[in-house]
């Protein structure tokens, strides 16, 4: 891992099974988050994915890249165009900033109205992994 590495980029199809389990998984029973004539109501368009949902697909695309064993040490994110149902997001990450076996990898999800999430992840690698 070195300072400008790039990561593939990951396609996550925008499911409203995605965003309703999301939802569920971490206990957001917010009505924007299942319910898309409560959603309309309050100027929606759609149900919507939650930052927690969010947050465990950047957690994912770093893990899915660095391995298993990679030790997610802060998640720093912010939302911005929403996922709706049917669209599909793209991860794309690059490497800012290695020390030792941790790195800084900065992270962007878009979609087909914008960029949902911006962020960065610090993870480590066990020793010997993060050459």
């Amino acid at each position: 891992m070195r300072v400008g590495d790039a990561l593939p980029p990951l396609e996550i199809e925008v499911t409203r099974t995605l965003i309703v389990a999301g939802a569920i998984a971490s206990r957001d029973y917010q009505d924007v988050h299942h319910d898309a004539e409560l959603a309309r109501q309050k100027g929606s368009p759609d149900i919507f994915m939650n930052i927690l949902t969010t947050n465990g697909l950047v957690g994912r695309y770093i893990t899915d890249h660095f391995g298993p064993d990679a030790v997610l040490r802060k998640v720093a994110i912010r939302l911005g165009a929403p996922n709706y149902p049917g669209d599909t997001m793209v991860l794309t990450g690059s490497v800012e900033e290695v020390v030792g076996g941790t790195a800084t990898v900065r992270v962007v999800g878009a979609n087909g109205i914008g960029r949902h999430v911006t962020g960065t992840v610090t993870v480590t690698l066990p020793p010997g992994e993060a050459s």
